[in-house]
């Protein structure tokens, strides 16, 4: 877990670098919320609860529908732990109050199961939308991933839906 870390704010601070505004992420925005998944390998069918994170930054001035996104979830159910982390572009349009987006991501995800771990690696397809709130800066986000490892021989298919608040700048 301390490698994952490490790796994420190494990622964070090559990817999102300060500006001399000081600020973090000079237009973009930030999520944090709850997450159910359902995950079927090659037998068994599980469902999880977690949580879903993720920074986006929109560094094109001239293509403001193009971000780039760093997204880290965590989902568990008893003796199993998975954790991913992953990259990748965002397109997104604003339609009044509702903003669509759809991203395709790459990276690494680490599942604990009866002491064993496994570090695949992983790509991550979703889409979503945000709700501008009557709160400044904040919307409500609705978003769905499926997410696909391939470890030895065997696939996995994950089904991710998350909802949460997002703070937008």
């Amino acid at each position: 877990m301390l490698k994952t870390a490490a790796l994420l704010l190494f990622l964070i601070s090559i990817i999102f670098p300060a500006v001399s505004k000081a600020q973090l992420l000079p237009a973009g925005n930030v999520y944090g919320g709850v997450a159910y998944a359902d995950s079927v390998d090659v037998i068994n069918r599980y469902t999880f609860r977690g949580w879903n994170a993720s920074a986006e930054d929109l560094p094109f001035h001239r293509f403001a529908y193009l971000g780039i996104v760093l997204d880290g979830s965590g989902i568990y159910r008893k003796g199993i732990n998975q954790y991913n982390l992953v990259l990748g572009p965002r397109i997104s349009h604003n339609f009044g109050k509702w903003r669509v987006f759809a991203d395709a991501m790459g990276g690494i995800q680490q599942t604990s199961s009866s002491g064993t771990i496994f570090r695949p690696v992983i790509e991550d397809i979703g889409g979503g939308v945000d709700r501008k709130l009557p709160f400044k800066h904040f919307s409500w986000r609705l978003q769905f991933d499926y997410v696909h490892s391939h470890l030895l021989s065997a696939n996995q298919n994950d089904f991710r839906g998350s909802t949460g608040i997002v703070w937008r700048f």
